[in-house]
């Protein structure tokens, strides 16, 4: 372009044999860098690189600008009108240029600047010389001066400005580990009080089962239900807490497997009619009989989310009826499945929905004293919803009651093979494995009151020595045991001989995770059961894996 513009308006031809022969210093330039980046055999060959890079970076900045800055002179030397402005222009811009491109390389800035300041340095003599009469020329001086002050003040500044980026880039990438690293410790943290946490409320809840089973009277059943209600509501807040923990860390997954979507919604909303009945609310289904029946997805992730925006319209509600629409229809490829739970209750401000989902936070003072909750049950399930390819939104005026909006993605999905019935499981030979007695004491009154007397061991190395003298059927194994882990138990089950050797094992364990469950099965394990323990899921788990084991000796 200068080249164009010089040979047309200045009539500079020779102009094109500068821009080739700048061209062609250029692309030395390129071509020698390339050369030298070349992988390359390490030792001697390497030191010879690095050597020869160093010269490159140096003396190749200087070429380049020497020949370009060349066409200053000419230009300062011409009597043409403006030609010395614009070999001013040339010479500040290319220093500028420089300045700017090699900010990052002192050397390569000094040795590429170095030619343009010796032309700025020189260009006042030129212009003396071409014009002998014209004062202004000793003005040229001044303002060369000034213009390399000027550029070098820009280029300190410039470094200064890209070691302030580096430092606060520094700075952000050191506060980004810390804050992974905080997370990771709460999160190690609400995994360790879970843990703890989970094996008195195993033994509270087991402990008043039996009482409630025992009991005679009916006072004393009223005591025995009030202490498992407290332990059941102890449990709800540690599993809202786990799944708080588990969602910030960003370890919470969702699973894809078959289910009943029309039985599901029946079993929950028949959960809830005794709770609206005491209440005297109505609790009004619409668009059930019209749900597909089997579809693939995350039946206990939605079933919380419902659980959850079903316990909160019926707390909230002091007269009326909550209503459920329930509706599914199909959407790129698979299904969008939504339910709106509709209330007549009080409503809710502009001020209180811009609170409703942030955590541990009540909408009014005397919620948690009245109703309790942690507040942590609509952020977990509007995660829940996004986790599972939807979202919960809520919609609501003061007196004119609240309308919560769940879609989730489903998949459609078919029904999987019938079931023979699970077997009974009274009077089954079972090896419970804990090393907390108070979780051995739980799993033991449990399992008494599905008519079981089970053998208990307090570690890994016992359970595989009673394994080779004794005959089981099942066994619950803990997963987390200092010594010898249930998997590592397992394994080496699985491995030995002995009558015991193929005998269904269950995992026992409080962090129930999708991960923890795969590396179980990975293990040898063939079920699992989370702390603290559901006692029909323990009987249905159980039953199961009797049921499975009698079909295989049978074949």
């Amino acid at each position: 372009m200068i080249a164009t513009m010089l040979h047309v308006f200045v009539g500079m031809r020779w102009v094109w044999i500068w821009a080739a022969v700048y061209a062609a210093a250029q692309l030395l330039e390129l071509a020698l860098v390339r050369a030298l980046l070349a992988p390359s055999c390490s030792g001697p060959a390497d030191r010879d690189k690095a050597w020869a890079m160093g010269w490159v970076v140096v003396l190749m900045p200087a070429l380049t600008s020497t020949i370009f800055g060349f066409l200053s002179l000419p230009l300062f030397a011409s009597h043409e009108r403006f030609a010395p402005t614009l070999g001013g222009l040339l010479l500040a811009g290319a220093l500028l240029n420089v300045i700017v491109v090699n900010s990052s390389l002192r050397s390569a800035t000094l040795s590429a600047a170095a030619p343009h300041v010796v032309y700025l340095m020189t260009v006042p003599f030129v212009a003396r010389a071409a014009n002998p009469n014209a004062p202004l020329a000793y003005a040229l001086w001044f303002g060369v001066l000034l213009l390399i002050v000027s550029v070098f003040v820009a280029a300190r500044t410039l470094e200064r400005a890209l070691q302030a980026e580096a430092a606060a880039k520094d700075e952000a990438e050191r506060r980004r580990h810390e804050a992974e690293e905080a997370v990771a410790a709460k999160s190690a943290f609400v995994a360790m009080i879970s843990h703890e946490l989970r094996t008195p409320i195993s033994a509270i809840l087991a402990g008043a089962a039996r009482l409630h089973s025992d009991l005679p009277d009916a006072g004393s059943k009223i005591h025995a239900q009030l202490i498992g209600d407290a332990g059941a509501m102890m449990r709800t807040l540690l599993n809202d807490l786990l799944d708080l923990s588990r969602l910030d860390a960003g370890r919470m997954a969702v699973e894809q497997a078959p289910f009943d979507l029309r039985q599901a919604m029946a079993d929950t909303l028949r959960l809830w009619r005794p709770d609206a009945q005491k209440k005297g609310l109505r609790l009004r289904v619409e668009g059930a009989a019209n749900l597909p029946r089997w579809v693939a997805g995350d039946s206990l992730r939605l079933r919380q989310v419902l659980n959850n925006l079903l316990s909160n319209a019926i707390k909230f509600t002091e007269r009326g009826a909550v209503t459920v629409r329930l509706a599914a229809r199909e959407a790129d490829g698979g299904l969008v499945f939504e339910a709106v739970v509709a209330d007549t209750g009080r409503g809710l401000t502009e001020e209180q929905m811009a609170r409703l989902f942030t955590p541990f936070d009540q909408l009014a003072a005397n919620v948690a004293r009245e109703h309790g909750g942690s507040g942590l049950g609509l952020v977990i399930s509007r995660e829940l919803a996004r986790l599972m390819g939807g979202d919960l939104t809520v919609t609501s005026k003061p007196g004119k009651g609240s309308r919560f909006r769940l879609e989730v993605r489903l998949k459609a999905a078919q029904a999987p093979g019938a079931r023979i019935g699970g077997a009974v499981v009274e009077g089954a030979r079972v090896l419970v494995v804990d090393d907390h007695v108070v979780n051995r004491r739980a799993l033991e009154l449990v399992l008494q009151s599905f008519g079981i007397q089970p053998t208990l061991a307090e570690s890994g190395e016992r359970a595989l020595e009673l394994l080779q003298s004794e005959v089981f059927e099942v066994m619950l194994m803990d997963v987390y045991m200092p010594g010898m882990d249930g998997r590592d138990a397992t394994r080496q089950l699985r491995a030995m001989e002995g009558p015991n050797r193929d005998i269904p094992v269950i995992a026992v364990t409080a962090s129930a995770t999708a991960k923890d469950w795969e590396a179980c099965r990975a293990a040898g394990m063939n079920a699992h059961v989370a702390k603290p323990i559901d006692p029909s899921q323990l009987h249905a788990a159980l039953s199961e894996v009797l049921r499975t084991g009698a079909s295989r000796a049978a074949a």
